[in-house]
């Protein structure tokens, strides 16, 4: 009897198994990864302009002020265009490469902000922004304390 019920559960699981991978569409991974590789490439490219230009425009600057000069504009960036809606379609395009931290983050907080902006200014557009950021920054905190006191123990240990 159990025999039989193990051979029906294999039959099932074949058949399963055989709807799944007729129904599943195909993806092209290199495709998909080359693009994601390019637009990434670009946007990083893109900052690094940034902080070429700025180094030119003000040489007295200090070069982390620069580096932060350059995080801001892709950040501004990165919102104008999830704004305008062209951060759907360089997702679409570019997968992973568009979520880069800096970019993919603001693009995270201004959706999450622009999809409640009927709710008003201030229990709409500012809880939104801040129910995407506060998890982020919790965990950073949390888990970054994690590491430094385990970093702290095991130095204190071995050193």
């Amino acid at each position: 009897m159990a025999n039989n019920a193990d051979t029906k559960v294999r039959e099932r699981n074949k058949r399963y198994n055989k709807y799944v991978k007729a129904v599943t569409p195909s993806s092209a991974f290199i495709k998909s990864l080359f693009n994601a590789f390019w637009v990434g490439g670009l946007t990083c490219t893109i900052g690094q302009l940034f902080g070429d230009i700025y180094r030119l425009i003000f040489p007295d600057l200090g070069e982390k002020f620069i580096v932060n000069l350059s995080s801001i504009t892709l950040i501004t960036i990165a919102i104008l265009f999830t704004g305008l809606g062209f951060y759907d379609a360089i997702g679409r395009k570019g997968g992973a490469g568009s979520f880069l931290p800096i970019t993919g983050f603001a693009n995270a907080m201004a959706s999450a902000s622009m999809e409640f902006k009927t709710e008003g200014l201030i229990l709409g557009t500012s809880v939104k922004l801040f129910s995407v950021v506060g998890p982020v920054i919790v965990n950073g905190v949390v888990w970054s304390s994690v590491v430094a006191l385990i970093y702290y123990f095991a130095m204190g240990v071995i050193g």
